[in-house]
């Protein structure tokens, strides 16, 4: 076996030395998953934005122009009723029109407030203390996310060392993160000088050896992205999270796409209705008849004879007056 050379030299080792584990190890593991954590909850929050700006942006947009799919429908329904007598066509008329129709009394008692689907965006934005009026564009500028993501990393409230603090940094965000749903570049910027002259938390005394507290560390920032996990699974679950993943680079090109979708349907119905109307107003008989058939069968035309033989030879009033 080699012989130690400090020892050849009149160094005695060191015995009984008991074995700790690199603490110096562990502080940048503990450094390196807290930036990776805060880098995920960047995204995660402003995921969440996003979520929330296209909501709040659909129904101000695109909300007219559902109600007016609806009042369509229910204008088609009742004029296809109108010409075929049918009960079923009956049935179907009456709930469109049902649909249409908001719940009696319910906007007068709460003055607006909530409606025949619930709370209005506006009354929620103002319980959850946001700007009422909608914002501009679903995602913010690129110089309202830099400051916000350098806002974050600064301010993390997983940053703190104690509760109190904590809690400081938690009421800060809030600001922070109402200012960037807003697209306020001006508000970020002086949210960020407040924060750079703002009051530093002290160093506390450790109260339990290094590498155990370390090891808490690191057990916590563990079960925090696990809980952020299952956050942006049940974001990217729901109806606008889901339609946002269709268009991660840009939303808003997204919530026109889905404009003009709404725009060539509203112009298809009302084309329909009007020629359902026309129909009706001819009045009753083989033609009308016809073509109520061909719309409950979500097919066009103004008959069932689409040979073209049944011009002058067939049971209608034209076969009558031969």
């Amino acid at each position: 076996m080699k012989a130690n050379p400090e020892a050849e030299a009149g160094e005695p080792e060191e015995q009984g030395r008991p074995e700790e584990p690199s603490t110096e190890r562990l502080e940048r593991a503990v450094r390196g998953a807290e930036t990776a954590l805060i880098e995920f909850e960047i995204a995660v929050e402003t995921f969440r934005i996003e979520i929330e700006n296209f909501s709040r942006l659909h129904h101000q947009r695109l909300g007219p122009m559902y109600a007016r799919l609806d009042e369509l429908d229910a204008g088609i329904a009742e004029v296809t009723a109108a010409i075929s007598g049918d009960p079923e066509d009956l049935r179907k008329a009456r709930e469109l029109r049902a649909v249409v129709l908001p719940m009696p009394q319910v906007e007068e008692l709460f003055h607006g407030w909530i409606d025949s689907e619930g709370l209005s965006p506006e009354a929620t934005a103002m319980l959850t203390e946001q700007n009422v009026r909608p914002p501009s564009r679903v995602r913010p500028s690129e110089e309202a996310r830099k400051a916000y993501r350098e806002l974050v990393r600064k301010a993390h409230p997983d940053l703190a060392q104690e509760d109190a603090e904590r809690k400081r940094r938690e009421a800060f965000l809030i600001r922070v993160n109402k200012a960037y749903a807003d697209g306020d570049t001006d508000a970020l910027h002086e949210l960020l000088e407040e924060w750079v002259n703002g009051p530093r938390e002290e160093e506390v005394e450790a109260r339990l050896p290094h590498s155990e507290v370390l090891y808490a560390r690191l057990e916590w920032l563990a079960e925090r992205k696990e809980a952020l996990t299952a956050m942006v699974a049940e974001m990217e679950q729901s109806a606008i999270g889901a339609m946002l993943k269709m268009a991660p680079d840009d939303p808003d090109a997204l919530l026109d796409e889905i404009a003009e979708q709404l725009l060539e349907q509203v112009a298809s119905r009302e084309a329909e209705l009007a020629r359902l109307v026309q129909v009706r107003d001819a009045g009753t008989g083989a033609e009308a008849e016809a073509a109520a058939a061909d719309t409950a069968d979500g097919t066009p035309g103004t008959g069932t004879d689409t040979s073209g033989e049944g011009s002058g030879t067939g049971t209608g009033s034209a076969g009558e007056e031969n």
